[in-house]
């Protein structure tokens, strides 16, 4: 396997590792004048051309312009969150599983929806889907506040709405990311930049929050509204204009086919029915004969998806044929992880608030310390990927979400701050800091270069899906455990049997990281051997 140290042209010198960013379609043309010929892509896009370097101002811009699709996407989950309590006793709701939809519903269509959104990026392009998905998340979240004059039933579909929009800005921010940068150290340092600005992103969800819900609770969603619709313009106004790909070049009638529609309806409705069933299900009672009925519904779209995407898809959305040993590692580490830290964040927040009895904005200065101790960790991720083996920032980042959710979980109500809370906050943004950037890494060298864009999709759709469902999971063990929420110590038994349930997700990933760096280093052994033989 290739890890990022080990990016190095003929002459042993890393490619372009100190110099200004690239896209793709210049570097491809530097390497064919050298050869002096011309590449069936260059026939195919006569018009195609190099785009000069970004100046350092310009690079910093684009690069803070990108990383705004991760720090509202983080915003998006936790600006509800904070005022959970607030907007449920505005609606008269107060059943945990209701409320647990305020957030799940949000996550279930950004993870749903990342891939398909991915590859209508790669077909119509990255930059006009980035700008369109903040466009539709401001809609939305004008919407979400305009749900006060309704009821919380258009608030959860505005909330599920809302997710389409990072859904759509997520995997072409990534994309936009790709295709700029050449492999190397810079571009490490992008990637893990982004993945950065998500603990700052639910700081800010958090704080904001609290402090329009001091007004009034809609204001939050206005206000959060008014500044995604400037975002948008920004957007257009600061991204490059890369050349076409040869796919983009293409007429409307074989888009259509390589979008794999088929693909993309059974996949969504296996991924929405499964959820909807586990997170309604604690919500209103898995004796309900629908809520099973959409439970096995989803596990047959599910198998359905499978045979489409391997045997009949022209341009499957998930090519199961690069599901190698590593990639299926990287899909199970990403998702015990995240699974894990969307129950670490609800209930944390669900502590803090109900059993402690602090405020939106208290709760939001608890948390506060996230920016500092992810800020840290995403600089030290991206020096790191390009010296360790990317299986082993793996192992530490779920090690830190499972000691950040035993924190926690073995927190006194009384306690004070310091004691374990504010441990908790400084370690659980090296698990969210070193995931994300160490999953795309490992992805982009164990699959060939046609499948880059599919493979950063699929890890934040991992990482999202698995919040939402994580949630459900968490929220049924609560439901079934808590006697009815009657007093505080029933209430806190339900938070902590899902806290438990959390620590295992991560305990199962620890094992899967370990695996997979034992796999490793055998392989190297093997691939050793086999060189030795040959001489």
């Amino acid at each position: 396997m290739a890890y990022p140290e080990h990016d190095i042209d003929a002459e042993g010198l890393r490619p372009h590792e100190a110099g200004s960013p690239r896209n793709l379609s210049e570097e491809t043309a530097v390497e064919e004048s050298k050869k002096g010929s011309s590449t069936p892509d260059d026939a195919d896009h006569p018009g195609k051309k190099s785009e000069p370097p970004m100046s350092l101002l310009h690079e910093c811009v684009f690069i803070a312009t990108i990383c705004s699709a991760q720090f509202t996407t983080q915003a998006g989950l936790t600006q509800a969150l904070g005022i959970l309590d607030a907007i449920g006793a505005s609606f008269g709701v107060a059943n945990p599983g209701v409320l647990s939809w305020f957030i799940a519903g949000y996550s279930l269509t950004v993870g749903t929806f990342i891939l398909v959104a991915g590859r209508i990026g790669d077909l119509f392009g990255h930059k006009r889907l980035f700008v369109l998905g903040l466009l539709w998340f401001a809609l939305w979240s004008l919407v979400a506040g305009l749900s006060a004059y309704s009821g919380y039933h258009l608030f959860i579909f505005a909330r599920v709405m809302q997710g389409l929009g990072p859904a759509a800005a997520i995997p072409n921010a990534l994309a936009l990311l790709g295709v700029t940068y050449p492999p190397g150290l810079r571009k490490n340092m992008a990637f893990a930049l982004f993945g950065a600005c998500a603990p700052g992103g639910g700081v800010f969800g958090f704080v904001f929050g609290g402090l329009f819900e001091l007004a009034w609770w809609p204001w939050a969603f206005w206000s959060f509204a008014i500044a995604l619709f400037l975002l948008a313009g920004f957007s257009a106004l600061v991204i490059p204009t890369h050349g076409a790909s040869p796919d983009q070049a293409k007429p409307l009638r074989e888009k259509l086919q390589m979008l794999d529609i088929s693909g993309a309806v059974t996949g969504v409705l296996a991924l929405v029915l499964f959820n909807f069933a586990w997170n309604q299900g604690p919500a209103y009672g898995w004796d309900k004969p629908y809520i099973g009925v959409c439970l096995v519904l989803g596990v047959i779209f599910a198998v359905a998806f499978f045979f489409v995407e391997s045997r009949y898809a022209m341009a499957p959305l998930v090519p199961f044929k690069v599901f190698t040993g590593d990639i299926s590692f990287v899909v199970g580490c990403i998702a015990c992880g995240w699974a894990s830290f969307g129950i670490w964040v609800y209930y944390t927040s669900q502590f803090v608030e109900v059993l402690r009895g602090a405020s939106p904005l208290l709760l939001a200065a608890y948390i506060c310390p996230v920016t500092v101790s992810g800020a840290f960790a995403s600089v030290a991720t991206g020096f790191l990927l390009h010296h360790v083996r990317p299986a082993w920032v793996m192992t530490f980042s779920l090690t830190c979400f499972m000691v950040g959710i035993i924190l926690v979980a073995t927190t006194p109500v009384g306690q004070i701050y310091w004691a374990q809370l504010f441990v908790a906050m400084l370690v659980i943004p090296f698990g969210m800091d070193t995931s994300f950037p160490a999953a795309t890494v490992i992805f982009s060298n164990a699959v060939k270069r046609e499948h880059q864009g599919m493979g950063a999709a699929l890890v934040a759709t991992v990482v999202n899906y698995s919040i939402s469902l994580g949630l459900g999971f968490a929220g049924t063990i609560e439901v079934n455990v808590n006697n009815g929420g009657k007093t505080p110590a029933d209430v806190l038994h339900g938070y902590r049997s899902a806290w438990y349930f959390g620590i295992g997700l991560s305990g199962l990933g620890i094992v899967l990281s370990l695996i997979f760096v034992a796999k490793g280093y055998w392989q190297d052994s093997r691939a050793k051997r086999s060189s030795e033989e040959a001489r």
